[in-house]
């Protein structure tokens, strides 16, 4: 199996339960985080859409350096402007994902602030991560849906708050 197939595959699966968590985020706990340490609700959850952008990025990038790059993500202040992101998010790394890519798996890709260099691995290895990174970033919003006393959608599965089992 070609690994842009499966990637594609992947990225899609993720998008529905991304989609099914960022639905439920109340605007009016945008604000709200439930430790001093911790990102609000509204950061993590533009972070978690925005992320689907990833792949994207990594395959039509040799690196990403902050300090010439600046990495800016949309401001978003509704739900409904948090899906379009996601959505945005998807249709660039969808539109990297095609099977002309696949020779880009191999190349390094860097992640850097001018001379500080915090990886540089394989593309394929960091569109791993991105899916990983998605995967728990969506986990500590499911923590926070939580605490919120919102009932949380399954991932994998049915949740304890869906009457599946």
């Amino acid at each position: 199996m070609e690994l842009i197939k499966m990637y594609l595959e992947e990225l899609d699966q993720e998008a529905l339960t991304s989609r099914k968590m960022l639905e439920r985020i109340p605007e009016d706990k945008f604000g709200w985080k439930p430790h001093e340490k911790s990102m609000n609700i509204k950061t993590l959850a533009t972070h978690l859409a925005d992320l689907h952008s990833w792949i994207g990025l990594v395959l039509s990038t040799d690196e990403l350096d902050f300090s010439n790059m600046p990495y800016q993500v949309d401001d978003v202040n509704t739900p409904q402007e948090l899906l379009s992101l996601l959505e945005k998010s998807l249709a660039k790394s969808r539109a990297q994902l095609v099977p002309g890519n696949e020779t880009k798996l191999e190349e390094k890709w860097t992640l850097r602030n001018a001379d500080q260099i915090y990886d540089v691995s394989p593309k394929y290895a960091v569109i791993r991560m991105s899916l990983n990174q998605i995967v728990h970033h969506r986990a500590q919003l499911g923590v926070y849906l939580r605490l919120l006393n919102i009932p949380i959608p399954g991932s994998y599965g049915p949740s304890a708050d869906e009457n599946a089992f």
